[in-house]
């Protein structure tokens, strides 16, 4: 049989075999210390390995979502390039349509009626002031001019004869030979027969101007440029009806030494273009030739319907390569006092409240500012007001652009440039 303190000493085995603890050969139980020891090694293992495994699992997770949230902040950013207002050219060419139009330009008609005896000159023809283009046959005014010309001397005769009377009635007026009343009846029909002789005098005139006419002449100097008589054509005064299909006029005379280009001037540009403004023509048919003019002068007042200035311009066409009616581009020099600053017309945006331009703000966001538009240079334009050289400016900005929308500044390419004039 166990005894108490046998059962008491088998207890406290049991425990130290459950513990782990090995019993010494002789009995004796071993020490906790180093079982301690390696149970906490291994939880620092056990730890570590979590560790290493979440580290493992979670940290991609991490890294991918803030790359996933700097995406998208990026992508909500408008990427952008800017522009920097540079001071416009104080001088600059304005390009214009015109009009070649001859300096002179004469419809002739016939100023007698008649028949069509010989013409001289026909298209093409270059003329002098006052040489004959063609000679009309009047046999009628002929014969009413020699008319005029007897009227003329019967009205000069009957003249005479009453002045030599009034003269002498005058002196036997002296010597009371005759009555006074009888004198003032000589010198009344002395005047009447004066004003009877001027009166036959001018219709002769006025006849031998008329078959002066019979010679029709050039006004200047210049260039037939039609003709619509032929030899016979019966011609009355102001038309030509013997020619169905002509339009009236006999000739068609033009000046060309001299010609004469009408432009019209927008409102913008009108007050810098005056009398004596530097301006070249070019033309098509002379590709790289420049035919220098100068303006002449200007109608002073807008046109209320196109908003343009009227200007005339001449050029000196002495060697005859411009010809009248022909299509020329026009470049006038212009100088402004005051050049503003200036924009490529890509950052320009149209809307309702007027010409705005989108700015790049200090905080990388969008503003919005109204300007106006001076001068136009092509691909260039002169902002007159709503701008100063440290405005950073949007290059070609989207439509649905608006303020405070935020911006990245993309850095410009090596050499690229924004626009080139």
């Amino acid at each position: 049989m166990n005894t108490p303190d046998t059962d008491t000493q088998l207890d406290r085995s049991n425990e130290q075999n459950e513990s782990g603890a090995p019993a010494h050969s002789d009995g004796a139980p071993e020490s906790p210390r180093p079982v301690v020891k390696r149970r906490y090694h291994a939880l620092l293992a056990l730890g570590g390995l979590a560790a290493v495994l979440l580290a493992i699992g979670v940290m991609p997770r991490l890294e991918a979502k803030r790359a996933l949230t700097d995406q998208v902040a990026a992508q909500r950013a408008l990427p952008v390039s800017i522009v920097t207002p540079k001071p416009a050219p104080a001088s600059s060419e304005l390009l214009l349509p015109g009009s070649v139009m001859p300096y002179a330009d004469a419809s002739i008609y016939a100023r007698t009626s008649g028949y069509v005896t010989h013409w001289y000159t026909d298209i093409g023809a270059k003329v002098k002031a006052g040489e004959t283009l063609a000679v009309i046959e009047t046999p009628e005014l002929d014969a009413q001019l020699r008319q005029a010309r007897a009227d003329e001397a019967t009205a000069q005769a009957n003249y005479a004869y009453a002045n030599t009377t009034a003269q002498r009635w005058h002196e036997l007026l002296k010597t009371q030979s005759v009555a006074p009343q009888d004198a003032d009846a000589k010198t009344s029909d002395m005047e009447a027969k004066r004003s009877i002789l001027a009166s036959a005098q001018a219709n002769v005139a006025r006849l031998s101007e008329l078959v002066s006419y019979e010679k029709v002449t050039a006004p200047f100097d210049g260039v037939v440029t039609a003709r619509n008589v032929d030899i016979g054509s019966l011609v009355t005064a102001g038309g030509a009806p013997g020619l169905a299909t002509m339009p009236g006029e006999l000739f068609h005379v033009e000046q060309t030494s001299t010609l004469r280009v009408y432009i019209d001037v927008p409102q913008n540009d009108a007050s810098e273009v005056k009398p004596g403004t530097s301006v070249y023509l070019t033309t098509q048919q002379y590709p790289g030739r420049r035919f220098d003019a100068k303006v002449a002068r200007s109608a002073d007042a807008i046109d209320p319907v196109s908003r343009t200035l009227r200007v005339e311009v001449d050029v000196d066409n002495a060697g005859g390569a411009l010809l009248p009616g022909a299509y020329a581009q026009v470049h006038l020099q212009l100088d402004s006092a005051n050049p503003a600053l200036e924009l490529p017309v890509s950052a320009l945006l149209f809307r309702p409240d007027g010409v705005t331009v989108a700015l790049a703000g200090a905080d990388n966001t969008v503003q919005l500012k109204t300007v106006t538009i001076g001068r136009d240079f092509g691909t260039y334009v002169e902002i007159a007001t709503g701008l100063t050289t440290t405005d950073r400016v949007i290059n070609n900005p989207g439509d649905s652009i608006v303020t405070g929308e935020p911006i990245t500044v993309e850095a410009p390419a090596p050499g690229a440039a924004v626009a080139s004039k």
